[in-house]
């Protein structure tokens, strides 16, 4: 388990978050004996955090969340917080800033959107981005806008261009075309919503009948709502179109059509680099 988590891990925080994973079951064990909890065998791992499934003593099961960036996870649990009123995101169960350490609700099934056999119907999704966006107002003073958020990841993942798998399918002109019209939208948008920002089928899980969908792992900012649309819409690539999805969920979460598509056109060749990076993963990587 450690050499895997290393491997994910170090792709973003560098070789030097190897002392920190080989005292990953180490500080699982603190946490779990000060919180009463007793791990299962399942886990998981992205690029920022670890995540153990595990069982309460006072009944119920939950999923503690490790991270080598404790800020990172504190201000992720916060976001949840500001989105708790919908009840379209796991509740907060405990935090420990110096520890890295969130405990979080279980969603069961807990099945990824992307794993379904079928994605979401649009009327769905659309629900879902609705109870996001209305769960709180934009707060006043939020420290990260979309701007910033698109200039970030552009920067960050243009630099892959120089890939030759890559360069030779998406050329800079293909991002510089696709900045300008973030750009233009950014400079057009309408009334700010607190986005999640990286709502993808990946970070969505199927709470079941009652509970319907959940959104995990915000990172949140203020913008045109419809960037929060973007990855489903993008998803009918190979499936129904986008243009089909764009039509089918502007309405379901109360957008505009022809702006989400334009949107989508903007965001587009971010995704066809990630995409041509790992053909198999359908995940965003803004």
């Amino acid at each position: 388990m450690v050499a895997e988590i290393t491997a994910c891990l170090s792709l973003r925080f560098g070789s030097e978050v190897a002392a920190w994973c080989s005292a990953i079951p180490a500080l699982a064990d603190e946490v779990a004996g000060r919180w009463g909890l007793t791990f299962g065998d399942r886990y998981a791992y992205g690029a920022s955090s670890v995540v153990l499934y595990c069982s309460r003593a006072g009944g119920g099961r939950a999923v503690l969340k490790l991270s080598p960036d404790p800020p990172f996870l504190t201000d992720q649990a916060a976001l949840l917080g500001l989105f708790a009123p919908s009840g379209k995101v796991p509740d907060v169960l405990a935090v420990d800033p110096a520890a890295g350490a969130v405990l979080l609700e279980s969603i069961e099934p807990g099945t990824a959107a992307d794993e379904l056999p079928y994605p979401p119907s649009a009327q769905v999704w659309g629900d879902l981005i609705r109870a996001l966006h209305h769960a709180a107002p934009a707060p006043a003073g939020f420290p990260r806008d979309l701007r910033g958020r698109c200039d970030e990841f552009f920067a960050r993942i243009g630099r892959r261009l120089a890939e030759p798998s890559i360069g030779q399918r998406v050329r800079p002109a293909d991002l510089d075309r696709a900045a300008r019209r973030y750009g233009l939208l950014l400079d057009s948008a309408p009334s700010p919503v607190l986005l999640h920002g990286d709502l993808h089928l990946g970070n969505v899980l199927d709470g079941g009948p009652a509970r319907g969908l959940v959104a995990i792992d915000p990172r949140a900012c203020i913008g045109d709502p419809c960037f929060d649309a973007v990855d489903y819409a993008l998803d009918g690539a190979g499936h129904d179109g986008v243009e089909n999805r764009c039509a089918a969920l502007a309405p379901a979460a109360g957008l505009d059509p022809d702006r989400l598509y334009a949107w989508c056109r903007a965001i587009a060749p971010i995704i066809a680099i990630n995409r041509i990076g790992d053909p198999g993963d359908r995940k965003s990587v803004v």
